[in-house]
């Protein structure tokens, strides 16, 4: 009697257990095809900015490797400039090439903003052509300090 007690809890592991494998096995193949399937939302934030009659818009989308975004440069009277960017962040500061129309023509040029305590502040520097698009000459010359700040704003829709 003994023993078919034993016997019984026994075989009654070893069913459990394969039954317990079989479950994990699902739980991960589920686990992997959320992965595979994942769809990334992006951390959204959007800046604006003013000077005289002049309005500055940015939005900015963080992914896991990339940081896309929109850029518009409203001048009041004069062409403007509206595109957008992708590009990644180095430490505090994001690096892209910005797409944008003005005057009826597409062009790229390189941007540079700082982030920091709730600003977006636009780098400025020689630049050069290269490849067709215009790219700063130096990234250690930028300055960060007299231009465009734009402040930090809830997004709109």
């Amino acid at each position: 009697m003994k023993y078919i007690i034993l016997y019984t809890i026994l075989i009654s592991s070893l069913l459990f257990a394969c039954g317990n494998k079989n479950q994990t096995s699902a739980v991960n193949q589920d686990k992997t095809e959320a992965i595979e399937n994942k769809i990334f939302v992006p951390v959204t934030t959007c800046y604006m900015g003013s000077m005289g009659k002049d309005s500055f818009h940015l939005k900015v989308e963080t992914f896991e490797n990339v940081v896309t975004g929109s850029l518009a440069y409203l001048f009041y009277e004069k062409d403007q400039q509206r595109g957008t960017f992708e590009g990644k962040f180095s430490s505090d500061t994001l690096w892209a090439d910005y797409t944008y129309s003005s005057e009826g023509q597409t062009s790229i040029r390189q941007i540079a903003f700082l982030f920091k305590d709730g600003k977006a502040i636009e780098g400025y520097g020689d630049m050069e052509e290269k490849d067709g698009r215009m790219v700063f000459k130096r990234a250690g010359d930028l300055q960060f300090g007299s231009g465009l700040k734009l402040n930090e704003v809830p997004c709109e829709n």
